[in-house]
């Protein structure tokens, strides 16, 4: 079983940055590769990025790519996303998933366990 908690959404203005982070709880942590999602008001949920269990394979969407940066601290238990050059259609609640897998997919369907999700909202 592992429980996830998303923290550091939030209000902020476009070009600017948040830093969300996921702690996670369960010994199977390390094992697990994580992954990053959003879902906007009346969209479907999207993959924006992805980490390995070891940290050395990580993915993004097309949309977040050299603005975003996913990274993980196993000793920490705890996965990251630093968000930089914030744009108004980055809005949206922010979910971080662990993946039964130690390589990340794009898919939600192979992400077993969820957080609650936090809200980011970026304006004009």
């Amino acid at each position: 079983q592992v429980q996830l908690v998303e923290s550091g959404g939030g209000l902020v203005q476009a070009g600017g940055s948040l830093r969300l982070s996921c702690a996670a709880s369960g010994r199977t942590f390390s094992s697990a590769a994580m992954g990053w999602f959003r879902q906007a008001a009346g969209k479907e949920r999207e993959f924006v990025a992805g980490i390995s269990s070891s940290g050395n394979t990580i993915y993004y969407a097309d949309s977040v790519k050299g603005r975003f940066t996913i990274s993980r601290n196993n000793a920490m238990n705890t996965v990251y996303l630093q968000m930089n050059s914030l744009k108004p259609e980055d809005t949206a609640v922010y979910y971080c998933a662990a993946s039964a897998l130690i390589v990340p997919t794009t898919t939600p369907l192979n992400y077993n366990y969820w957080g609650q999700g936090t809200q980011v909202t970026v304006s004009s």
